[in-house]
C-alpha cells in the first residue's frame, strides 16, 4: 500500500475508534439503566423494535466495528506474523465484510 493509503487506513483507523468509544459508552449506559429499572432482555427487544434511531445507532456501531477491527488485524498480521502485502489487505478486508455482514443481520433481527 502507498504512503498516502497508509494515512488514510491510520486516519480510518483512529476516526472509527472514535466512534466506537462513543457507541460503547451509549450501549453500555443504556443496558444498565435498563437492567436497573427491571427491564428483561424481552422488554428492551420489545422497546427496540421498529425503532428506526436505534436501528441507524446500531448500524453506525457495526459499520465502525466493520472499519475498525480489520485495519487493526492488518498491522497485528504485519507486525506479529509478518503478513504484508495483496494477500493480507484482501483477508482483513473479507474479515470486514463478515462483521459488517453479522453485524447488520443483528441490527435487523434486534431493530427492524
Amino acid at each position: 500500500m502507498s504512503a498516502r493509503g497508509e494515512a488514510r487506513a491510520w486516519v480510518a483507523q483512529r476516526v472509527s475508534a472514535a466512534i466506537l468509544a462513543a457507541c460503547v459508552l451509549v450501549h453500555l449506559v443504556t443496558m444498565i439503566v435498563a437492567v436497573r429499572h427491571g427491564l428483561s432482555a424481552e422488554a428492551i427487544l420489545g422497546r427496540t423494535r421498529g425503532n428506526v434511531a436505534w436501528a441507524a445507532f446500531y448500524s453506525i456501531f457495526v459499520l465502525a466495528v466493520g472499519i475498525h477491527a480489520p485495519l487493526g488485524l492488518r498491522v497485528v498480521a504485519a507486525e506479529w506474523l509478518r503478513w504484508r502485502g495483496r494477500g493480507a489487505d484482501v483477508a482483513c478486508v473479507v474479515i470486514g465484510l463478515a462483521l459488517i455482514a453479522l453485524g447488520v443481520r443483528a441490527v435487523l433481527a434486534v431493530a427492524l
